[in-house]
This record gives C-alpha cells, structure tokens and sequence, in this order.
C-alpha cells in the first residue's frame, strides 16, 4: 500500500474496524479472537462500555487545559495509584518509554545531588524499555539500538536474573546509581526471573544507595494476577513505571516514585504538554476502579491458571515447541526454530498474536476472557503448529 506513513512498521496486510470484548472483525467483516490486546493494551476487552461513556461524557466537559493548572482527575488517579504501588508521587506522561525517561531523569538528577561522578545506570540484555533515546540507551538487546549509536553513556549491560552479577560488579565500581529491569522481561519472550530475584536486587540496591527502578509497562494492572508483577515478591521499588493497560487504548503514561526519588525532580525539571490532561485521567480512573470492582487479579489467577494448565495438556507435545512459560495471562511459546510468518498466518485462521525474538508466540489476551475463550485460542494456536512440525 502506498501511503505516507513513514515505515517504522511492518505492517500485516489486515485492516480492523470493530473490536467488542476480546474480538475483532476487519472491513470483510472477518471475525479474529484477539490474543495479544494491542499488546497487553485492552485488558479490560474492546469498546468497553464503561470507558466508551467516560471517553463520551468527559469529551463534552473539558479535555485539555494543561499542566500549568489544576487537573482534578490527575490529583485522584495520582492518589489512586500512590496507593496501589506503595509509591508517594506521580507524574504523568503519555507512554510507556516517556514514563521510563521520567525514571532516566529521576536516577540521573538524584546522582547530580548526591555528587556521583559519571553515574552509571545497570539495565538487564534482553530487556526493553522503549525507543526514545534514553528509553533505548538503557534497552540491551542489540537490534533495537543498531544505527542510533552513539547512544547516551553512562548504561551498563548486565544478565537478567543474575544478583550475583550484580553484587560483582559493585566491587569495583562505586558510581552506580540505579538498576533499571522489568519484573517480567515481555519483549524478551516472557522470561520469568527466580522467586527471589527481584527481593536480592532490592537488597542489593539498599547496600549500595542505589536506586531501584521497575519497568511495569507491559506487566501491570493485573496482567500477572497482581496488580504489578514486583508484588509477587516482597519488595517496593523506588520508581515504577506504569502505561498502555492504564488507558485500555488511551494514551497514557506515569512514573511513580517513594522516599528521595519522589521529591527529586522539582519545578522546570521536567513536563508533558498532554500528560495527564482531563480525557486521559477520567479514563485511567475508570481503568482502575473497574478492575477493582471484578476483582480482576483474583480472575487472571484462576484463568490464568487453567491457561497454563490447557496449554500444557494440549501443546507440549509438539516438537517444535522448546518451553511454555507464562504467569497469569502473560504467555510465551518459544519454538525451536525461527517463525516469524507464524503471526500472519494466525491471521489467516482468525487469530491476533505476536512472534517476539523470532521464534517465541507471546500470548497477551484481554483479562476478561472466559474459559472457552482460552479453549478457542488454544485450538487455534494447535492448528498453526501442526503447519510448522
């Protein structure tokens, strides 16, 4: 198709142009169940009725003044979500990577006051923190960064799921600042670190005065059973990061922050000009109290359990699958040889997914889905397979 987009995306040949709950129908009118919710977006399902009325009614009042004054919806969403990340402050951005340079300048202005020279920030190989250019200095998995270099200075590479790596590497350098990692790697394949990875990083960063902060871009708000993939362990980060879900398809963004990270960044340090305007934050408060109200956690548990459990009754004996690994409704499939043509022909059989690293299915449904849901996308996901043995 001609156009004039520019081609950042390797767009599929597919068109949407209705989406209700966890399905989608394009302009021939072709039904898909959607197993990827514009990539862990939707998780409350497409034209939400609750959101739909928010998007309508706040739409009429008021939806954009800017930051140079009061935003009522934006103090109440900020207070919401304080509370349910144990954090103390919010800003508010538009996205994910925004939310992750929020967290860059926080780690790096805390450095400034604490008088560290050349500070170092350690973000994990294999993760990914976005493609602004600090969000994709800090993003070590190789294809992402090829033809921007140089890049920033001052990110050091280190193996996820590794403490002792970093307890090493403490020894002979005494100007890091910060640990930046997502408690899931999604991007990676959805690569679950050891139950105690997280609490020995949190003891680590303590030992040292660094800061720790959590990407919870692709795993928050529910998508791991928890309202954040770090409240499986039992830790509180410095800084999280929050977006996508929040909106379920509106944009927003916000790095929240507790103790001294909280009160690092201070008038003229930082901004959005659209961040947490009247549209977004009515829709993100809606996000939030709808997920409270269905007990949406306690649902991704119990669902995501049966998932796990289809998944590996019905598939793993398929050669070409190597592991399944998953945590509430957060799935990777990783096969054993390249598959990236396997999404379009999903496409093909009414099935919306995504192939992360080359050869890993990533499995992102909406949270509402029902059992026979999972059902169908496993069926599906099985007829695919018998294509590739």
């Amino acid at each position: 198709m001609n156009n004039h987009l520019m081609p950042t995306y390797k767009r599929k040949d597919v068109s949407f142009v209705r989406g209700d709950g966890v399905y989608l129908w394009d302009t021939e009118g072709k039904k898909y169940i959607d197993a990827l919710s514009g990539l862990a977006v939707t998780n409350l399902g497409h034209s939400n009725l609750e959101i739909t009325q928010v998007l309508t009614s706040q739409s009429q009042e008021l939806i954009h003044t800017s930051n140079a004054f009061n935003i009522t919806n934006q103090e109440k969403l900020a207070e919401k979500l304080c509370k349910l990340t144990c954090m103390e402050k919010a800003f508010f951005c538009n996205s994910g990577t925004e939310a992750v340079e929020a967290a860059l300048k926080i780690a790096k202005k805390h450095a400034n006051d604490k008088n560290v020279v050349n500070p170092k920030i350690i973000s994990m190989n294999n993760g990914f923190h976005g493609r602004t250019l600090g969000a994709l200095s800090a993003t070590f998995n190789g294809k992402a960064q090829d033809g921007f270099e140089p890049l920033l200075e001052g990110f050091c590479p280190a193996p996820y799921n590794n403490s002792q790596w970093l307890i090493d590497f403490a020894k002979d350098n005494n100007n890091v600042v910060a640990v930046l990692l997502e408690s899931i790697q999604g991007e990676g394949g959805i690569i679950i670190p050891d139950s105690d990875y997280l609490e020995n990083v949190r003891k680590i960063c303590d030992t040292h005065g660094w800061l720790m902060l959590v990407d919870e871009v692709q795993s928050g708000f529910c998508r791991t059973g928890k309202w954040f993939g770090y409240q499986h362990s039992n830790i509180l980060p410095d800084v999280v990061m929050l977006a996508k879900a929040l909106g379920n398809g509106v944009p927003i963004g916000v790095c929240l922050a507790k103790g001294e990270a909280a009160g690092t960044l201070t008038i003229g340090d930082h901004g959005s000009t659209f961040g947490g305007n009247f549209l977004s934050t009515a829709v993100g408060l809606k996000v939030v109290e709808i997920m409270e109200n269905q007990s949406i956690c306690k649902h991704v548990t119990e669902i995501g359990k049966y998932f796990s459990t289809e998944l590996q009754k019905k598939l793993k004996h398929y050669k070409i699958i190597k592991e399944i690994r998953s945590k509430g409704l957060m799935v990777g499939i990783e096969l054993n040889k390249e598959s990236t043509n396997l999404a379009i022909d999903a496409l093909k059989i009414g099935l919306v997914i995504n192939i992360t690293r080359g050869n890993i299915i990533r499995l992102l449904p909406p949270l509402i889905i029902k059992k026979e849901h999972v059902d169908e996308i496993i069926e599906k996901i099985s007829l695919l397979l018998k294509n590739y043995e």
